[in-house]
């Protein structure tokens, strides 16, 4: 646009946009607003302060606290989530969501749901192949491969509109902003009696009296027909919270009180031919692939309420390629099915809201589009950042990938699925699941499955929480592991949880990571329950889940945990001694559980399990090379155990063995239960024959408590116990084995 827009909808000189634009102080396009309000959640705009439920939610009094660092510590800056100038209102962050806050109207969008419309694959696509194979996406587009798109450019994050006195104003934050001129944007407003089409080959009609559109660091006002409408709107560009923000002068635009129809969309720009970048069937440096046969450019559209969630139908099949032909036929797990198929006809006329410009007025608050139970799909930041956008060249590879691994979320903006019990909230707050998800998966595997609410709704009540480990592969170490926490803090804030109620699971690779996860932190969790899942590299490490039972469900047939696989980890815990609860699923393979879909059995056998804060047995294995200090994940204690170092890190773990008798408790006894057979009924396929075993615990006897400690170490260097919660004083006797020098710390004794 050197000259001016050129199209239908007429000219407008740039030194008449110029004029205009510096009498309103608005001739810079790109500088940063100075400028903020306070973080957001802080106080919103009624004068309410927000609750910061992590005090209760978290176990924050216990010295030392259990977990990594990264569980404890404040949220970050998020420029994206900030409000300047006019804008008043806090985000919704729950996505599909819309809202009337402080005078404005809010709708939240998803992330990385910007996908297009449904056409043919691109044969390159980077979200294509295996990778996402159990969650591929509806819409084919594709970006264009310079890396100025980041494979993200056109990802809609919030859209806003407020009146302000003599104007009104849009706002249209996007999850990646590189280089504005790439990008370009689309609200339609009003009436029509038939649809017409958007402006500058959108490629997309629907109903409209007026559309505003944002290209090239511009904005532009004209009526459906294409007449341009003076003053133009002013556009300013916030680079640092990637935030558009449009002024539409009364003069130009006024709705009063009315309600009003709007829509909007968002696509690239092809600045030479000053039109929406058309998709091609292959992307190259400039060009999106994966067009649609009637070529909508829009890779986003907004005021998606009714997007369907994933749903399960099996069929006869249940091979690999039966479950990756279901998926791609549903495509609903990066929820923008109904965006796909809406855009793939041409005719976007469903996608629309109505914003009453009266409640607007009065700043009425309505929360009525935003959903408090069952599942849902939330946002927050992390504050790791490896860029903007999606980078597909950064997967992690899987459970024997290189170390460290961003995985290919790089942003700031993270997604998780949330299940909300349809239930009062107890009197000590909700329980948290965390269920992780599987490989190839992402973060919705288990929105709206009778998986999460079997789960959700057992026992008082429990939170269930998908994280999206910032890919399908991370097998939640480095940035995967750190993201887990991250969301339960996140949940923390906005939830009341009950921190003596935590449990984890999830299938597959969500089994695996718990394998890997428990024995790091093995204080923070009640309960596991791991499906068609092994140990791997973390079986010599479930010696440190001496105080956390777990339910494991396995396939005889399995195809990619073998059965083998799977019984290691129930005969590691059985030569432990450790309570498990192991069903073998006779005709299942690996997948079956999923598709069957029905879990309450396992969901009954965690029920309310309590987290064991102090025990009078610890077991311990340590493994530094497990920690990655970049994240903050770092495991060094257990318990009433904490500093705990290698004496010789070469030998990579450490064993430390310690029993309190101050508690005056003996060891329980394990007994392994008689196995049963059984029939699981319920699911979506046939009756499914198990075979069960069990390894109990006897309550333990009493027995006569004493001021001493007996300490079993092997490579271990340094250990302080904590007197208080070991129930014993700085008197108390040390009898220690140990296999080498080790230094041993009361905490808090002169000594």
């Amino acid at each position: 646009m050197t000259q001016a827009l050129r199209s239908r909808y007429g000219f407008i000189p740039l030194a008449i946009l110029g004029t205009l634009l510096s009498a309103c102080g608005q001739s810079d396009f790109t500088a940063s607003p100075v400028g903020s309000n306070p973080t957001v959640d802080a106080i919103d705009c009624l004068g309410e302060t927000a609750v910061d439920h992590r005090p209760q939610s978290l176990p924050v009094d216990v010295t030392p606290r259990p977990g990594p660092a990264v569980l404890y510590m404040d949220p970050p800056r998020a420029p994206q989530l900030e409000n300047t100038g006019e804008w008043q209102a806090p985000p919704i962050l729950i996505s599909g969501a819309a809202a009337y806050r402080c005078g404005e109207y809010i709708y939240q969008d998803w992330l990385f749901d910007d996908h297009g419309a449904l056409g043919l694959p691109d044969p390159n696509d980077p979200k294509g192949g295996t990778s996402y194979l159990f969650s591929p996406k509806a819409g084919s587009l594709t970006y264009p491969t310079d890396p100025a798109y980041a494979n993200n450019a056109a990802d809609l994050v919030e859209f806003r509109v407020k009146p302000v006195p003599g104007a009104t104003l849009f706002r249209l934050t996007l999850n990646t902003l590189i280089d504005p001129t790439l990008v370009a944007a689309t609200i339609a407003l009003g009436e029509s009696d038939s649809s017409v089409a958007w402006p500058y080959a959108a490629g997309v009609s629907s109903p409209a009296e007026y559309f505003v559109t944002v290209a090239n660091g511009q904005a532009y006002l004209h009526q459906a027909e294409g007449t341009p409408i003076l003053p133009a709107p002013t556009l300013r560009i916030d680079m640092e919270r990637r935030q558009l923000e449009v002024r539409v002068d009364e003069a130009s635009w006024q709705p009063g009180d009315a309600e009003v129809r709007m829509a909007v969309g968002v696509g690239l720009w092809d600045a030479e031919n000053e039109q929406y970048l058309q998709p091609a069937a292959v992307a190259d440096a400039s060009t999106p692939g994966g067009a649609s046969p009637l070529g909508a450019a829009l890779f986003n559209m907004g005021f998606r309420f009714d997007e369907p969630m994933p749903a399960f139908a099996p069929g006869e099949g249940r091979t690999i390629a039966d479950a990756a032909a279901t998926a791609r036929i549903q495509a609903r797990f990066w929820r923008e099915k109904l965006q796909a198929d809406t855009l793939a006809t041409g005719d976007v006329s469903p996608l629309h809201t109505r914003v009453d410009f009266a409640k607007l007025r009065r700043g009425d608050r309505d929360e009525t589009q935003v959903p408090t139970t069952g599942p849902m799909n939330r946002i927050f930041a992390s504050r790791y950042t490896f860029g903007q956008g999606a980078d597909y060249e950064r997967a992690c590879g899987g459970v024997s990938a290189a170390r460290p691994c961003d995985g290919v979320m790089v942003g700031q903006l993270q997604p998780y699925t949330l299940y909300v019990p349809e239930r009062p909230e107890p009197d000590a707050g909700f329980g948290l699941t965390l269920m992780l998800h599987a490989l190839s998966a992402n973060y919705n595997q288990y929105l709206d499955t009778r998986h999460a609410s079997q789960f959700g709704e057992r026992g008082l009540g429990h939170l269930v929480v998908t994280p999206a480990g910032r890919g399908p592969d991370g097998f939640y170490f480095d940035v995967a592991e750190a993201d887990t926490f991250e969301v339960w803090a996140d949940v923390a804030r906005h939830y009341r949880l009950n921190p003596d109620q935590v449990a984890m699971g999830g299938i597959s690779m969500g089994g695996i990571g718990t394998y890997r996860l428990a024995p790091r932190y093995p204080d923070l969790f009640g309960y596991l329950y791991p499906v068609v899942a092994g140990a791997g590299d973390a079986e010599p490490r479930l010696a440190s889940l001496r105080n956390v039972p777990t339910t494991m469900w396995a396939a005889l047939l399995d195809e990619l945990q073998p059965v083998t696989t799977t019984e290691a980890a129930v005969t590691a815990l059985d030569e432990l001694g450790y309570r498990y609860d192991a069903y073998l699923f006779q005709t299942w393979d690996h997948l079956t559980p999923s598709t069957y879909d029905y879990y309450q059995p396992m969901a009954d056998a965690v029920g309310d399990a309590q987290v064991l804060r102090d025990p009078h047995h610890i077991t311990y294995v340590l493994a530094p090379g497990e920690d990655e200090p970049r994240v903050d994940v770092i495991a060094d204690r257990a318990y009433w155990l904490s500093e705990l170092t290698l004496r010789d890190p070469q030998l990579e773990t450490g064993t430390i063995d310690v029993v309190s008798e101050g508690f005056g408790l003996a060891d329980a006894v394990p007994e392994s239960l008689a196995p049963e057979a059984g029939v699981l009924t319920g699911g979506h396929h046939d009756p499914a024959p198990y075979l069960r075993r069990q390894l109990v615990w006897a309550d333990p006897e009493s027995i006569p408590a004493a001021d001493r400690i007996v300490l079993s170490a092997t490579n271990i260097a340094t250990v302080t116990i904590h007197p208080e919660r070991a129930r014993i004083s700085c008197d108390a006797e040390l009898s220690i084995d140990s296999d080498g020098p080790i230094d041993v710390t009361l905490a808090g004794c002169d000594d």
